[in-house]
């Protein structure tokens, strides 16, 4: 090999990797941060687990307006569709592992929840669908309640 040619080689595969690197830093830089989804899908089940075991049937009494924002009166699966927050368990703590740092990014979580009813091979079902945004992303986990069952 003379020495041009061992110049060109060093040239093209340095190229080759500032191209591979620069790939690199622009995926990782733009990917989610991992303990937020991980907080957020938490937060998710947290609240599914709060409304699956409500009464897929019964609804808030009709005479207190002030239900929403109250939701010890909440009986049905379909008292949550003006649900707007954090669930109950409080999965969200908003310290790092070590509780001494607060972790701002998790404060931005919040989450709504859509009750749709359906139809799932004869039987009559409230699909359950709670999203959770912040942090740049948006997570939304589905149960489905059967009345009486």
């Amino acid at each position: 090999m003379t020495l041009i040619e061992l110049i060109l080689f060093i040239l093209i595969v340095n190229v080759g990797i500032f191209g591979i690197l620069a790939v690199m830093n622009s995926t990782t830089r733009a990917s989610p941060d991992p303990m937020l989804r991980k907080q957020a899908v938490a937060m998710a089940e947290a609240i599914l687990e709060e409304v699956l075991p409500r009464d897929a049937t019964a609804t808030l009494p009709e005479t207190d307006f002030n239900t929403c924002s109250n939701r010890t009166l909440y009986v049905g699966v379909t008292d949550y569709t003006c649900f707007d927050g954090v669930p109950a368990s409080a999965v969200i703590r908003g310290v790092d592992t070590l509780g001494a740092t607060s972790i701002p990014a998790l404060a931005s979580l919040s989450a709504t929840v859509a009750v749709v009813a359906v139809n799932v091979s004869g039987v009559a079902m409230q699909r359950v669908a709670v999203t959770v945004t912040g942090g740049g992303q948006e997570i939304t986990l589905f149960g489905y309640r059967a009345a009486g069952f």
